[in-house]
């Protein structure tokens, strides 16, 4: 065990496994059909099953979530969000990938790094009984405590499910990277926590009134990758992707101080409907 300055409290092992939550991966790629015309139906039909077999959750040594969706423009073919302690798991599905028969044809166009986090703007319980207050909650009254109760029950399932979140089942997907601005006037880190955290609730809120439409995943990629934070979005109607982002752009979070990266909106498939969808099956 190493160890920190004398009676500091002793640093773990050096690992590339996070003391708490998850890697996260995107991965974008595009099919050369130029070099698909150098297949016959029948090599083209057993390179497919090769990639089904790797892009299948349940394989064994697979990461913990893999999620295959297809694509909507020409940015790319199909995606990939794979999601596990070890970044390792999670890249060698890329590197399988680029090793089948396919692998040639296969273009990357696009990946984003970055690890699941619990966000220092989520209310703690005390946090949470304070706002209550300032909104008008009698403290101590029944309302008062049966919110604080529900809430205190909720975090722990909440939290979790930031840090090694299950896939909604839900059909339109979208990613997008963000940062906040470091301009004049509009520098998000020289904010003081109060201001900030006041502006990331009122956030919050707005993304409330899409409970049961629209699931959110926010991503931290800072020293990780170009840009600060990846935002995953589900939604039951891809409809519901446009609203919720037109709503929250409103924001002065995002307003004033966000700035956003290229979008990516994607339709959930197992692996052989993709396939099937670029004409390669």
């Amino acid at each position: 065990m190493s160890h920190g300055r004398p009676g500091s409290a002793p640093l773990p092992e050096p690992s590339i496994i996070p003391t708490e939550g998850w890697h996260c991966s995107h991965f974008y790629y595009t099919f050369d059909r130029a070099l698909l015309t150098g297949f016959t139906p029948e090599e083209l039909a057993t390179a497919a099953q090769e990639i089904i077999a790797i892009l299948n959750p349940e394989a064994e040594g697979n990461p913990q979530r893999l999620q295959v969706s297809i694509v909507s423009g020409h940015k790319a073919d199909f995606a990939l969000m794979l999601m596990d302690p070890d970044p390792l798991v999670i890249d060698s599905v890329h590197q399988k990938l680029m090793a089948t028969q396919l692998g040639a044809a296969l273009q990357p166009t696009y990946s984003f790094v970055s690890m699941t986090e619990i966000s220092e703007y989520v209310p703690s319980i005390e946090q949470y009984a304070e706002r209550l207050v300032r909104e008008g909650e009698e403290k101590d009254s029944p309302s008062y405590e049966a919110k604080v109760n529900a809430y205190a029950k909720r975090l722990p399932m909440m939290n979790n499910q930031r840090l090694t979140p299950d896939f909604p089942p839900y059909p339109a997907t979208c990613f997008y990277p963000m940062n906040k601005k470091r301009k004049v006037g509009e520098n998000w880190f020289l904010m003081p926590f109060s201001a900030r955290n006041a502006l990331m609730a009122e956030h919050a809120q707005s993304g409330m009134q899409f409970a049961g439409k629209v699931s959110q995943l926010i991503t931290v990629s800072v020293g990780l990758d170009d840009w600060e934070w990846g935002v995953t979005l589900w939604a039951r109607n891809p409809e519901y992707l446009k609203d919720i982002v037109y709503k929250m752009r409103f924001d002065e979070a995002s307003a004033r101080y966000a700035e956003f990266g290229p979008f990516y909106t994607s339709y959930v498939s197992t692996a052989e409907e993709m396939l099937k969808h670029c004409r390669i099956l």
